[in-house]
């Protein structure tokens, strides 16, 4: 055997004895009461995936570990608790993906569990139910909202959180449930990428964490905050003009995912206008776009025309993330999950400020607050 040979040999024997001692570590010496359970997720034939209803246990992200309930709806909550189908008052059903779900904080971290919470929102006999789950996009938020009318769950209005991956899903994936024919033809047992990938960091607890370490460890000494968030660049790099996303939106390419996206969300203001239902969106940028200064996002534009003909308002973020970023050098560590795209607490906290003015009447953010939603 040459050199180069044992080289290779050596280096691919302590890498799998590495994630072999990973994956016994991830499984079975990590405790019991901190592991992911991954019963929490459900298949469904009409919405593509869910939560599992009355679920009570831990849930995992990359090396987080957290409390994890769901009601009797299949939403996340604060407990397990039965949610009637009708409300003496007014309900507010949120729908988007990962980033309304709150990946990696426990339920009164995350921005939905605290508009849930809101001493303003019992106030004002205001019922804030998510129905946000990882990777959900335009035709899941159309399809399960959709399913939740007939089902008999009644609600006022519905709070959207589109988010810059949805043209992606939209471009590649859940084509089965589409109601439109011509995408049938691109239909395959597929499966959620965001689903697939906690799974996995949840077996390879060690691993990740000494990714993450690493990534920083060599984003700060280049001196640079782009650099965190290259490894998702094709997922949110839609937005940036003259980006190259390859072949990352097969098979109906960006323009594609970007029509498919428009035409699922009218279907749902269409539906909830039949119904009397009010619809409000919420847009917000990733890492990426604070990186590469993308204050005047496509992102914003074309939701914000969308809503000009469909929704009872519009909530940019933007502005309020920006703001963060122009007064805050370590704008990323302060409010997302470090080698991570999704908001840590801080970053939780400061979209809650920011919609609970808009949605919960009366709702005091507090002395200090800096937050500037931009409606326009």
């Amino acid at each position: 055997m040459s050199k180069s040979n044992r080289i290779i040999f050596v280096a691919l024997y302590c890498s799998a004895l590495w994630l072999a001692f990973d994956l016994v570590y991830s499984n079975a010496i990590v405790p019991t009461n901190t592991k992911a359970e991954p019963t929490s997720r459900a298949k469904s034939v009409i919405f593509h995936h869910g939560l599992q209803p009355n679920f009570d246990g831990i849930e995992g992200w990359g090396p987080f570990r957290y409390g994890f309930a769901t009601n009797n709806l299949g939403f996340r909550d604060e407990t397990v608790r039965d949610v009637p189908m009708h409300f003496d008052g007014r309900r507010i059903i949120l729908i988007g993906d990962s980033f309304t779900e709150g990946p990696g904080l426990p339920f009164e971290k995350t921005f939905a569990g605290m508009l849930a919470l809101s001493p303003s929102a019992r106030q004002n006999k205001t019922e804030v139910l998510n129905a946000g789950v990882v990777s959900y996009s335009p035709v899941i938020y159309y399809k399960k909202i959709k399913h939740l009318l007939d089902s008999g769950v009644r609600f006022d209005e519905v709070v959207a959180f589109p988010d810059i991956s949805d043209v992606q899903d939209e471009a590649t994936s859940y084509f089965c449930i589409d109601e439109d024919v011509k995408y049938r033809q691109y239909c395959r047992e597929d499966s959620s990428h965001e689903i697939s990938r906690s799974k996995l960091l949840s077996n390879f607890v060690v691993t990740h964490r000494v990714q993450s370490l690493a990534k920083n460890a060599i984003v700060q000494w280049r001196g640079g905050h782009a650099a965190k968030v290259m490894h998702r660049l094709p997922r949110s790099g839609w937005t940036i003009p003259g980006f190259d996303v390859g072949n990352h939106y097969a098979p109906l390419g960006m323009e594609g995912g970007i029509t498919r996206g428009l035409q699922n969300m009218q279907l749902l203001g269409n539906l909830l206008k039949s119904r009397g239902i009010s619809l409000q969106l919420v847009v917000y940028p990733w890492p990426m776009q604070l990186a590469k200064d993308d204050r005047t996002s496509r992102h914003v534009a074309m939701w914000r025309d969308f809503c000009a003909r469909n929704c009872r308002d519009f909530i940019n973020l933007f502005p309020t993330f920006f703001n963060e970023k122009d007064m805050h050098s370590d704008w990323y560590e302060r409010l997302f999950i470090v080698g991570d795209v999704h908001f840590s607490a801080e970053g939780n906290k400061l979209v809650f400020r920011a919609v609970a003015k808009r949605l919960i009447p009366g709702h005091d953010a507090g002395v200090g607050d800096r937050s500037q939603a931009d409606g326009n």
